[in-house]
């Protein structure tokens, strides 16, 4: 059985990715962009947590956030965000896949991968490469040719703030970084 080790860090920085069942895509709907915002927002007001960036694409997610001081439990958030997603997500005609007899008995639903991957922000320069290859990652999927043209990120958020251009991604900011899709 796998060990899956992760490091928690009190008011830590996190860079998280979070996939679909089977990769289908089910982000590209309406009613699942809802649901997830629903979702994270029903979250973050019982656990807190500052969402610094974000972008979701059809079949996965990524997601920076910084958690409070003193709190490290990322997980417990994710799990509730997922199962909040699911729950609304059904009942608002949402399909699910099929899923195998053991996760059928595990009373796991077909529309997450189990777990999530994550990685700890080191530094500041950690958290721009994130940051920035999340925003980029739109173009690095060939979903749109300028990052300015991807709806749902918080690019537009970082324009507002004057952190980036408005024409920022012209080329790869981060070509030899790579994190899992």
């Amino acid at each position: 059985m796998s060990s899956y080790l992760r490091n928690y860090i009190p008011g830590g920085t996190y860079f998280f990715t979070v996939v679909s069942h089977h990769r289908r895509p089910i982000f590209t709907t309406t009613i699942a962009r809802r649901c997830l915002r629903g979702a994270i927002k029903s979250v973050q007001s019982d656990r807190p947590f500052i969402n610094v960036a974000i972008v979701l694409l059809p079949d996965h997610l990524h997601a920076v956030w910084t958690l409070p001081e003193g709190d490290a439990n990322y997980s417990l958030r994710w799990k509730q965000i997922k199962e909040f997603f699911t729950r609304e997500y059904i009942a608002h005609g949402g399909k699910e896949a099929q899923v195998s007899a053991s996760r059928m008995k595990k009373g796991e639903r077909g529309i997450w991968q189990p777990r999530f991957w994550e990685h700890t922000c080191k530094n500041e320069q950690d958290l721009k490469r994130c940051v920035d290859y999340l925003h980029w990652n739109p173009v690095k999927h060939g979903l749109i040719s300028r990052v300015q043209d991807y709806p749902w990120s918080s690019f537009h958020q970082y324009v507002q703030l004057e952190e980036y251009p408005l024409d920022w991604g012209g080329e790869n900011p981060c070509p030899n970084f790579n994190m899992p899709e």
